[in-house]
């Protein structure tokens, strides 16, 4: 299902259940709002039990709030990322993937990067020797 798609059923789904989804989005507003904890960390918290929990919809939604609704930068989105990969092991990092992967595609700005240990390949992929 295209983001488009979502976002039609999404909109369907809101006149078929005002008073369910319209919960949802007030619960939402006030979680995702300012308080002792910043909300762009509560976004990025959600982007990263997203990554674990498996949840592409949700990878993409956070993905875009933490980049275009609050101005989290790639180094603190690649910390956030790193949580849910030490959480989810090999299969969080394939998830952390499709973030990456989609965060890309919001802007042409380049991922930070740091020096790491290793071959650089994925732990799900055999080692070539």
């Amino acid at each position: 299902m295209t983001a488009l798609e979502t976002t039609k059923l999404f909109e369907e789904l809101r006149r078929a259940s005002p008073k369910v989804t319209g919960a949802l989005v007030r619960m939402r507003e006030a979680t995702y709002s300012d308080g002792v904890v910043p909300a762009k960390y509560k976004v990025l918290t959600a982007l990263a039990i997203s990554v674990v929990i498996k949840c592409e919809p949700c990878i993409r939604a956070y993905t875009q709030m933490a980049r275009e609704q609050y101005g989290v930068s790639s180094e603190e989105l690649i910390e956030f990322l790193n949580v849910a990969m030490t959480m989810g092991g090999c299969p969080g990092e394939e998830w952390a993937l499709k973030a990456l992967s989609y965060w890309g595609s919001l802007s042409s700005e380049p991922i930070a990067t740091v020096s790491a240990d290793g071959d650089g390949a994925s732990c799900c992929e055999p080692k070539v020797r």
